[in-house]
């Protein structure tokens, strides 16, 4: 029978640990702050994203997912206890994570199986952005991991582009230059290896028709398969109940030559399980968050994850 290995993306919303630290804007997540920051909610947050990453792709495939890209770490500390916590512990997970210049403290990272990914090169991209009085503004960078699933090398880049909170058109230059960066380092990998497999997985905080994702489609030759997935009461994360797709991950085409791949894209999906929403009142079926403003409400994230299935043409 053939294979099925899982590659998911997950927005955890604000993983932060309890302790400050003058390098992050980490002070609404501590104890004596507001939000009441505890070791007991850090290690109910932990143990809740590990029960969410153990099940993802759960009915198709019999093991954990072998590759996730993640958004709102606040360090690699934070990596380690989640890979440690109750529901991970168990597998064989490894951490890639630099730390970035985010105003907000916070980067992408990523986790893989190490019984079925061999990582043999990592590196961090930054995101060139300046404000209008000319100063750079910092934002996540872009995170490129190389290595071989189940023996055949494919390229992961792992991304978190600016939000649209001073408006979607106000921004949209903002992740435009996240998207020219991702096409350059693809343009990279093109110069140092022979037909990349690329798979570009993210919070892009576009949908999958913005320009910023067309233009990973057009210049970089990937597929979007979330393309067809979003629908009007389906989404990543919902905002005055309005569904968006935000989270996505697309593959380079050459994902479908059966000459050069082991992999087939058997499945992409939002994975948006009923335990993961809220269960009653007026925000039932939205995902069920750590808190709400200032109020702690003991949920995982404002994001559902997301994830592809490739599966091995191998019998």
């Amino acid at each position: 029978m053939s294979k099925k290995y899982t590659i998911a993306f997950y927005n955890i919303e604000n993983l932060f640990d309890t302790k400050d630290d003058e390098h992050t804007n980490d002070d609404d997540f501590l104890p004596f702050s507001a939000k009441r920051w505890t070791t007991k909610r850090y290690e109910n947050k932990l143990r809740k994203l590990g029960q969410v990453i153990s099940q993802i792709g759960e009915d198709d495939v019999d093991m954990p997912p072998s590759i996730v890209g993640l958004a709102e770490v606040e360090n690699r500390h934070v990596v380690k206890d989640l890979i440690e916590s109750k529901y991970l512990k168990h597998y064989d997970y490894d951490i890639v994570h630099y730390d970035s210049s985010d105003e907000r403290g916070i980067d992408v990272a990523l986790i893989y199986d190490k019984n079925v990914f061999e990582v043999s090169h990592s590196e961090p991209f930054a995101v060139y952005l300046t404000k209008e009085d000319g100063s750079r503004d910092y934002t996540r960078d872009v995170l490129l991991v190389t290595g071989r699933l189940n023996g055949e090398q494919i390229h992961v880049i792992v991304n978190h582009w600016s939000s649209r909170r001073q408006g979607e058109k106000e921004t949209e230059y903002k992740r435009l230059a996240a998207a020219e960066t991702v096409n350059r380092v693809i343009d990279v990998l093109h110069n140092n290896y022979d037909k990349p497999k690329v798979i570009v997985m993210g919070d892009f905080n576009d949908t999958p028709q913005n320009n910023s994702l067309l233009s990973l489609e057009e210049k970089s030759k990937l597929y979007n398969p979330f393309k067809k997935i979003a629908t009007y009461d389906k989404g990543s994360l919902n905002h005055d109940f309005e569904w968006h797709l935000f989270d996505q991950i697309l593959i380079s085409n050459n994902f479908f030559d059966a000459k050069s791949t082991q992999f087939n894209l058997s499945k992409a999906d939002v994975f948006n399980s009923q335990f993961l929403t809220q269960y009653h009142g007026k925000y039932k079926g939205q995902p069920f968050r750590t808190y709400v403003g200032k109020r702690y409400k003991g949920g995982y994230s404002d994001h559902f994850p997301v994830y592809i299935e490739l599966k091995e043409d191998k019998v």
